[in-house]
């Protein structure tokens, strides 16, 4: 497994964060990409962590360029980037749940360009590279709101946009061997989910590296091609392959009436 890459995008924290020191105790060799470049710290020794703002093409490129030069092949990209998360709690009040017409414009212009749009760029610079060793994971983190109203205009329209970009990309790399899936997790708890935690239910939470997990058992399924152009909930992955969270637990898979 040592010779497989792994590039994780939005990987400062979070989700992101989880999934790529899972990828590291997998014996893959890791790449991150981040705005914030302090917090990427955690992967010195274990991997590389490349300074890109995946709002700006030009970074985007030479990542992807670096990467393509340094190991020439990427055997699986997780496009994690994600926009639209800052600012939840404005004056003490949790302004997430407001009404469309009363969220601000750039949350939505966040959640479309640093993530479907993010995806869609990392994934157009990874395909080329998988095309050419016929073999590739690309994994596109979304969640239920892309189904069912979840509280956010904005949210629910952008995981839907990143679904139909997952079936839609699965359906032109199916012929070249290359599996493109979503990926919902439950309730995770980073550091902006725990920050808001006095409004949550944390009862059937996961840590960020239990999502980590579920890619790893997604990468080494021989059969993965089964799944391409599907969307997957991490807990019910967890159930299949038989991993569980940090502290021996697994959480219950979600479905859509319980979203």
């Amino acid at each position: 497994m040592s010779n497989r890459v792994a590039v994780v995008t939005g990987a400062s924290r979070g989700v992101g964060k989880g999934i790529a020191i899972e990828l590291c105790e997998a014996h893959f060799t890791v790449y991150i990409t981040g705005r914030s470049v302090n917090e990427m710290a955690y992967l010195a020794g274990r991997g590389t962590a490349i300074p890109c703002d995946h709002r700006e093409d030009q970074q985007v490129y030479h990542a992807f360029d670096r990467i393509a030069e340094e190991q020439g092949r990427i055997d699986v990209l997780v496009n994690n980037a994600w926009g639209g998360y800052e600012n939840m709690i404005e004056e003490g009040e949790y302004t997430w749940e407001r009404p469309f017409w009363q969220q601000p414009l750039w949350r939505w212009d966040a959640m479309f360009q640093t993530g479907v749009r993010a995806a869609y760029v990392a994934s157009g610079l990874a395909a080329p590279i998988m095309l050419a060793q016929r073999s590739g994971l690309i994994v596109n983190l979304s969640y239920w709101a892309a189904q069912k109203h979840l509280a956010n205009v904005s949210y629910g329209v952008a995981k839907a946009a990143t679904d139909k970009l997952t079936v839609d990309i699965a359906h032109e790399l199916r012929e070249h061997n290359v599996a493109v899936v979503s990926l919902y997790p439950g309730l995770v708890r980073t550091e902006k989910v725990m920050a808001a935690a006095q409004w949550l239910d944390l009862s059937n939470s996961e840590s960020p590296r239990f999502i980590g997990r579920a890619v790893v058992a997604l990468a080494n399924d021989s059969d993965i091609m089964d799944k391409s152009g599907r969307v997957l909930v991490a807990a019910a992955l967890a159930q299949e392959y038989g991993f569980t969270d940090l502290d021996g637990n697994t959480p219950q898979p979600l479905t859509l009436a319980e979203a």
